[in-house]
């Protein structure tokens, strides 16, 4: 299969995968709202992680049960719900991350009705001495829930098992990453962002052995020339991302690293195989690199960025919010400090949904890469 042809075969419907995939499989699809949530549980006991990233479609339902302040994501998760969208769900699991999604998890349970409902609260301040105790019983409790739902347990072998399928998910889309660093040209930004959200979507067995072929077929092609324009890090907590990257590559610049949900901050760091494998996961999620909704130092996500672009050698910081994200808005300021002082040029756009307003968004991106 040539590699536009690999990459195609991710650009998916979710909704529409999601209910073929419960139909063929006859499965359990357990869907979840925040990268916190620890896929490889899931998917050792058999089920589809999915993950809800808003909707496509207009807002109406949801706002009687959010205030409109609430950030997109959420409402439009809980839209796609209260609309039928989501039947296909058999279970949500909820990591308490923002205020926001806390209250979700509470409206959900009382106005969906799916099968299994979980709320997993995990520790703020995760660099405590505490922390990582309290993560493995969050870990374990679930579990257990999983297993009085599913009327099965699962054995050390089964979510070993799971656990090197993700090392090998997450070592393939770094491999990606490292790739689309070093040859901003290799692979457009809306492609590369296709292939990470698939792998939150797609069953994970079929999108790995595609995500190898994916990097195969990239480590042996040449890239045409160097790449001239300017390198770009993007910053976040924007989901659904719009395909801001077209409107970024036609104005002379690439994407070469994502602080954001869905970047580096969802497939970085592997799992030990060696010891408990619970243990093993809780240490993973506990070091990896912390969203704003997490504690971790107060200022390791400043020092996070500025690093980052270092590494990619990177011109500037494009920071994309969705509007009224407290969490993001509240750590805004010191890293925009943190940025001036090292001379480390960046812009914010905050968008409301996935309907950006193009002709400005174009404007100023082209007048942030001008003045770089």
């Amino acid at each position: 299969m040539q590699l536009s042809e690999l990459i195609d075969s991710l650009k998916l419907d979710p909704l529409a995968y999601a209910s073929e995939w419960k139909k063929n499989h006859s499965g359990k699809v357990v869907g979840y709202m925040c990268s916190y949530a620890p896929e490889e549980i899931i998917w050792a006991f058999g089920a589809l992680p999915f993950r809800l990233m808003g909707t496509k479609n207009a807002i109406e339902r949801a706002d009687a049960h959010l205030q409109a302040y609430c950030c997109s994501l959420v409402r439009g998760s809980l839209e796609d719900a209260l609309t039928g969208r989501l039947d296909f769900l058999d279970g949500m699991v909820f990591p308490h991350t923002c205020d926001s999604i806390q209250r979700l998890s509470d409206i959900w349970r009382i106005n969906v009705k799916n099968c299994f409902h979980a709320d997993i609260v995990l520790p703020v301040k995760l660099d405590s001495d505490s922390a990582s105790d309290y993560l493995i019983a969050t870990f374990k409790k679930l579990i257990t829930d999983l297993e009085n739902w599913l009327g099965r347990s699962v054995t050390g072998k089964i979510l070993g098992e799971a656990v090197d399928l993700y090392n090998e998910i997450r070592s393939h889309l770094n491999a990606l990453y490292m790739l689309r660093q070093a040859h901003p040209g290799v692979i457009a930004g809306s492609d590369f962002h296709a292939i990470v959200q698939a792998s939150m979507w797609m069953d994970r067995e079929a999108f790995c052995k595609i995500l190898s072929g994916i990097v195969r077929c990239l480590k042996e092609q040449t890239a045409a020339g160097s790449f001239q324009g300017k390198r770009i890090v993007l910053s976040g907590g924007v989901c659904n991302v719009p395909d801001i990257y077209s409107i970024l590559e036609t104005a002379g610049a690439a994407v070469v690293g994502e602080d954001v949900c869905t970047g580096d901050r969802f497939f970085q760091g592997n799992i030990p195989m060696q010891g408990d494998m619970v243990e093993n996961i809780a240490r993973r999620y506990s070091d990896r690199i912390v969203c704003p909704a997490k504690h971790h130092g107060l200022f390791s996500r400043g020092h996070h960025l500025i690093q980052k672009v270092k590494e990619t050698r990177a011109d500037g910081v494009l920071f994309l919010f969705l509007k009224f994200c407290d969490p993001h808005g509240f750590d805004y300021p010191y890293i925009k400090e943190m940025l001036d002082q090292e001379g480390i040029p960046s812009m914010l756009y905050e968008i409301e949904d996935r309907n950006l307003s193009e002709g400005q968004f174009k404007t100023r991106c082209e007048a942030f890469i001008e003045m770089l």
